[in-house]
C-alpha cells in the first residue's frame, strides 16, 4: 500500500498521549508537535484513527504547501490543485482557514479566496460549479496560514473526531469527550480496568468520563456511532476498506463486552443525570449505572480497587461563596472513608482547590478546557498519603513574617523575573532562581520544568546548614519564612514544592539515601528527557551548573563515539546520543545510578545496544589494558571518595593527573576530553600542559543562573599534543 503523510490534531497537552495511540493504531514516522501529531501509514491507517482514535480532534490529508503572502498567491497554490480528484462539481465543499503571524489577517478571508480558487477552477473545466455547505459538505477543506505559508488539507474527520455520537444533550459545563478520554488515560484506567478494578466519578453530570471509561475498557472503537465521517464522501474514498474496519470494530465490541467493569457515576442534580442515562442509552453499553447522591451525604457500597475519577464543577458564584472549598473537602472525606487502597484523579480549573482534599497529589498533569488551563490531580488514597504538612517546615501566616524577611522576598521576586526571561530566550526549563544571594536566608532554590507538559514546575529548596552560634529559634524561622515566601511567590502547591536541609558533605555521604518515597518526575533539558527525585538523596539526579557542559558534548557528539567516566544518572550520555553520537559506554559502580541512567536512556526512546552501561569502580576500569579508544570522553569524578565499593581512596586534587593521564589513553587521536571537577579549591597540576593540549573553559561551562559562584566548578577541554 501507498505511504501518505498525514496530520492529527489534537487539544494541547495530549499531543504525546496521541502520538503514542497512533503508533499503536500503526502509524509510523510519528512525531509531535505543539498543534498535533504528524505521522505516516496507508490510507487504511488514516482511516484506523478517524475510527479509533481517542484523542484526536481531526485526521487531516496534506495537498499542499507554498508561499501565501497575499491573498493573490493564495487564490494561485489553490488553483495549482486539481480539485476535480477530490470532489465532483456538482457536490458541496466547506472550508476552514486558520491564519497566524502571516500578511493575510483574517481566517474567513482567506477561506472565501481558497473557496474562490476551487470554484472558478470547476468553472472553467466544467462550466459550473461545487455549492458551499458548512454542515455536511462532501469535502472539507483545512487550510493553515503561518508566517505567509500555506498548507492546505482534506479533512478525513468531517467534524471533530470528539463527538462520537452518543451525546446530545450535556450539562451545563460538559467535557469534551477527546479530553475525557486524556484524563483517563493519564490515570492510568486502561491497565486499572484490565485488572478488573472499577470506575466511580461522584460528580459524573452528563457522564462523560464514565462513558469514555465503559469504551475504553469494552474496546468500543469511538467513532463506531457517528453517523458522518468527511472521508465517506471523497473522491478518493476506498470503501472497501472502510467497511473492513467498520466490521472488524462490532467484533472486537462483541467480544470486549464482557470485560466491562463496575462503571459507577453520581450527582446531586437529577435533571443531567437524566441525560446521561440517555447518552449511556445510546452508547448501547450495558452495565453503567447514573446514582443520584449528594456529595456531602455519600453512602454506597464499592468493590475493592479502582479508580475514582472526577471534573468537580466550578464557577466564581461557587468560589465566592465559599462553597467550592467545602465541596473538595467533603470530596476527600469520600476519598478518605470509601475508597482507600484506589487511585484517584481529579481534574480541576483552580489547582490550589487540591488543598482542600486532605491527601498529598504525588503527581500532576496540566490539560486544557478550551482556552482554560487545568490541572489532572493524582492521588494515591492511602493513609500515607492524607494531609500532613510535616515534609515541609510549617508555613507562616503573613503576620508571623519577620520584617527582615521582605528582604528576601524582594531578592527573589527580582530574580524570578530576570531568571523567567532568560530561561524562556535560551529554551531552558530547569534553572537556578536563588543562590544564598542573602546570608541571612541561605539557600539555593532551583525550578524544575517540563516542556511537553507546559505548566509542570517543581522548586526544590536546599537550605545550608547555619552556623552553630545561630539562635536555633532565629533558624527554624528563617527556614519556615523561606518555604512560605518562596511558595507563594512561585504560587507553588504543596506537592511542588521540596525542601531539603543541606549540610557539607564529603564522599559518599552525597549519595546516600534520605528516604524510600522512590518519587520520579521527568523534565527537559533541550531535546533531552531526565528523570529527577526530589526526596530520596541530597542530589536530584540532574547536577544544573554542569548544563552547559552537557550541551557542549552534545554539540561535539554527532558520528562520535562517548565514553563517560563515573557516569551518575547518565544525563551526559544522554545527550551525547541525542546529538548523534553513534555508540556510548556509560562506567559507575552503582546500580542504583545505573538502572537511573537506563530509564533516562530509555526515556529518550535509545538504542540500549549502542549506549551501553557497565557497573564498575573507575579507578579499576582504568587501571586495565584496553585496545578501544573513545572520540569524546567525559570525566567527572567526585571530589572525594572513600567509598567502601572503590578500590582505595579517591582525592581529586591528589589523583586527578593519574586519573586525566589513563582516561587519556583511551581517547582517540584526535578526540576530545572534558573534565570537571567540583572541588572549590581545585589547582591544575601544571604537567599536564606539557603532556596535553589544555584549555581552561571553566568561565564559559559556568551557566547564567550560577555565576554568583564562579568557582562552583572547573572545566578543561583536554586534547592530544599534536606533533
Amino acid at each position: 500500500m501507498e505511504s501518505l503523510r498525514f496530520f492529527a490534531t489534537a487539544p494541547r497537552g495530549v499531543t504525546d498521549l496521541l502520538a503514542s495511540e497512533l503508533t499503536e493504531l500503526g502509524a509510523i514516522s510519528v512525531t509531535d508537535n505543539r498543534a498535533g501529531v504528524e505521522f505516516e501509514g496507508s490510507l487504511e491507517t488514516a482511516y484506523r484513527a478517524c475510527l479509533w482514535s481517542r484523542l484526536a480532534n481531526r485526521i487531516l490529508l496534506p495537498l499542499a504547501e507554498f508561499a501565501a503572502a497575499d491573498p493573490a498567491a493564495l487564490y494561485e497554490g489553490c488553483q495549482a490543485i486539481d480539485w476535480s480528484t477530490h470532489m465532483s462539481a456538482t457536490g458541496t465543499l466547506a472550508i476552514d482557514a486558520n491564519v497566524a503571524n502571516s500578511r493575510i489577517t483574517h481566517n474567513h478571508y482567506a477561506a472565501l479566496r481558497i473557496k474562490d480558487a476551487i470554484v472558478d477552477q470547476f468553472n472553467a473545466a466544467v462550466g459550473h460549479r461545487p455549492g458551499v455547505d458548512t454542515e455536511r459538505p462532501d469535502l472539507r477543506i483545512n487550510a493553515y496560514i503561518n508566517r505567509d505559508v500555506a498548507r492546505i488539507y482534506v479533512d478525513l474527520s468531517g467534524t471533530s473526531l470528539h463527538q462520537r455520537g452518543y451525546r446530545l444533550a450535556a450539562g451545563e459545563a460538559p467535557l469534551k469527550e477527546n479530553l475525557a478520554a486524556a484524563i483517563l488515560l493519564r490515570a492510568g484506567w486502561p491497565e486499572i480496568s484490565r485488572q478488573g478494578g472499577a470506575l466511580v466519578d461522584p460528580m459524573c453530570g452528563s457522564g462523560t468520563l464514565v462513558l469514555e471509561a465503559a469504551m475504553m475498557a469494552g474496546d468500543v472503537a469511538p467513532g463506531l456511532r457517528r453517523s458522518h465521517f468527511g472521508l465517506t464522501r471523497w473522491r478518493q474514498h476506498d470503501d472497501v476498506a472502510w467497511q473492513r474496519l467498520i466490521a472488524e470494530a462490532c467484533d472486537r465490541e462483541a467480544a470486549g463486552a464482557k470485560y466491562i467493569p463496575t462503571l459507577l457515576g453520581f450527582d446531586s442534580d437529577r435533571r443531567v443525570l437524566e441525560r446521561a442515562r440517555e447518552n449511556a442509552e445510546r452508547l448501547e453499553i450495558h452495565g453503567i449505572s447514573f446514582i443520584y447522591q449528594n456529595l456531602f451525604d455519600f453512602r454506597h457500597d464499592f468493590p475493592d480497587s479502582g479508580l475514582v475519577v472526577t471534573n468537580p464543577p466550578y464557577g466564581k458564584r461557587l468560589l465566592q461563596t465559599g462553597e467550592l472549598p467545602r465541596l473538595y473537602s467533603a470530596l476527600g472525606q469520600v476519598l478518605r472513608t470509601d475508597f482507600q487502597g484506589w487511585t484517584a484523579a481529579v481534574f480541576t480549573e483552580d489547582q490550589k482547590l487540591g488543598k482542600s482534599i486532605g491527601i498529598r497529589s504525588h503527581k500532576q498533569h496540566t490539560l486544557y478546557n478550551g482556552a482554560i488551563t487545568c490541572k489532572l490531580l493524582h492521588f494515591a488514597i492511602e493513609a500515607e498519603n492524607f494531609f500532613d504538612d510535616s515534609r515541609l517546615p510549617r508555613r507562616l501566616r503573613a503576620e508571623e513574617l519577620s520584617s527582615q524577611s521582605q528582604d528576601f522576598s524582594n531578592r527573589l521576586q527580582k530574580n524570578l523575573k530576570l531568571r523567567q526571561r532568560w530561561a524562556k530566550l535560551e529554551g531552558i526549563e530547569c534553572y537556578r532562581v536563588y543562590d544564598a544571594d542573602l546570608p541571612d536566608y541561605a539557600a539555593a532554590i532551583d525550578c524544575y520544568g517540563n516542556r511537553s507538559q507546559p505548566g509542570e514546575q517543581w522548586v526544590c529548596i536546599q537550605e545550608y546548614e547555619a552556623p552553630k552560634k545561630i539562635d536555633p529559634d532565629v533558624v527554624k524561622r528563617r527556614t519556615r519564612e523561606l518555604r512560605t515566601i518562596t511558595q507563594d511567590i512561585l504560587d507553588l502547591e504543596e506537592s511542588q514544592l521540596f525542601y531539603k536541609s543541606r549540610a557539607r558533605q564529603r564522599g559518599e555521604n552525597q549519595y546516600e539515601k534520605l528516604t524510600n518515597e522512590s518519587r520520579f518526575h521527568v523534565v527537559t533539558e533541550g531535546d533531552c528527557k531526565l528523570r529527577v527525585n526530589f526526596t530520596d538523596y541530597i542530589d536530584t539526579g540532574l547536577f544544573l551548573d554542569h548544563r552547559p557542559v552537557r550541551q557542549l558534548i552534545e554539540s561535539k557528539a554527532k558520528g562520535k563515539t562517548f565514553l563517560n567516566l563515573f557516569a551518575y544518572t547518565g544525563a551526559a550520555t544522554v545527550h551525547a546520543a541525542i546529538g548523534g553520537a553513534v555508540s556510548s559506554l556509560s562506567i559507575d559502580m552503582s546500580n542504583t545510578y545505573l538502572d537511573w541512567a537506563k530509564r533516562n536512556l530509555q526515556l529518550n526512546r535509545l538504542d540500549e545496544s549502542k549506549h551501553r552501561l557497565q557497573r564498575a569502580d573507575c579507578l579499576q576500569w582504568l587501571n586495565q589494558d584496553r585496545n578501544k579508544t573513545w572520540d569524546l570522553i567525559f570525566l567527572d569524578p567526585p571530589s572525594f571518595s572513600n567509598s567502601k565499593k572503590m578500590e582505595g581512596l579517591l582525592d581529586i586534587q591528589r589523583d586527578h593527573v593519574q586519573l586525566i593521564e589513563r582516561s587519556m589513553k583511551l581517547l582517540a587521536k584526535n578526540g576530545t576530553l572534558y573534565f570537571s571537577t567540583n572541588l572549590r579549591s581545585f589547582k591544575l597540576d601544571k604537567r599536564l600542559a606539557t603532556q596535553f593540549e589544555l584549555t581552561d573553559i571553566s568561565i564559559k561551562s559556568i551557566p547564567e543562573d550560577f555565576k554568583r559562584r564562579a568557582n562552583i566548578h572547573f572545566c578543561f577541554e583536554i586534547k592530544h599534543a599534536q606533533m
